[in-house]
């Protein structure tokens, strides 16, 4: 069994609060249930995903656990192979994001023009609705396509909390699990594995 790591899982305040209060806390929580599963579960970071990670936690705590239970690994971007569907799938939303994008700012002006006071706070929803329509649910980065395509190189189930990520992981078949509920998939593993373990301690 394999899964392919996002950096939600210990970044997002609303993903990681289930594994601790800090990415740090987070990270360390997540290796104790990667020590029980080791050697029954694998798990995968690209390199990009990692060095994004450890930007956020305290290197010194985590190592060398994370060097132990966590592989980093980049996809094999020369063999592996892309259905041609997909990328018209991301033609046709960069299009689609772009026109609303447009939409946004002519809105954004038509309101300057009536609301002359409060520039300010035009250009600051200008820029949030913005966002929102040109990034939000989209794979925006090269470390996001590293993930989906590591996740397809291995036939790994990528976790991650990002809408965009899951978005296309779906699209591209990819086994996927929401980052919310995955501290559950390890509990329920390691249970299963333990309750395994004992049925063979019992049955030589």
């Amino acid at each position: 069994m394999k899964f392919v790591l996002d950096t939600s899982i210990f970044v997002n305040p609303e993903v990681r609060k289930d594994f601790g209060e800090t990415p740090t806390e987070a990270l360390k929580s997540f290796l104790r249930h990667a020590e029980r599963l080791f050697g029954k579960v694998e798990f995968y970071m690209p390199p990009g995903i990692y060095r994004e990670i450890m930007n956020f936690v305290d290197r010194e705590e985590v190592s060398p656990d994370i060097d132990l239970y966590i592989i980093k690994k980049p996809p094999n971007l020369h063999d592996i192979r892309i259905p041609a569907f997909v990328v018209y799938e991301l033609i046709d939303d960069i299009r689609r994001r772009i026109d609303k994008g447009l939409r946004v700012a002519e809105k954004a002006v038509r309101e300057s023009v009536i609301e002359t006071d409060n520039v300010n706070k035009i250009i600051q929803k200008l820029r949030r609705n913005y966002r929102k329509a040109l990034r939000e649910g989209i794979v925006d980065s090269k470390e996001d396509f590293e993930l989906i395509l590591l996740a397809k190189e291995l036939d790994a189930t990528i976790v991650s909390a990002d809408i965009g990520i899951l978005t296309w992981a779906q699209k591209m078949g990819i086994k996927w699990i929401d980052a919310a509920g995955f501290k559950k998939v390890l509990e329920e593993l390691t249970a299963k594995f333990s309750s395994e373990l004992g049925y063979c301690q019992d049955n030589p």
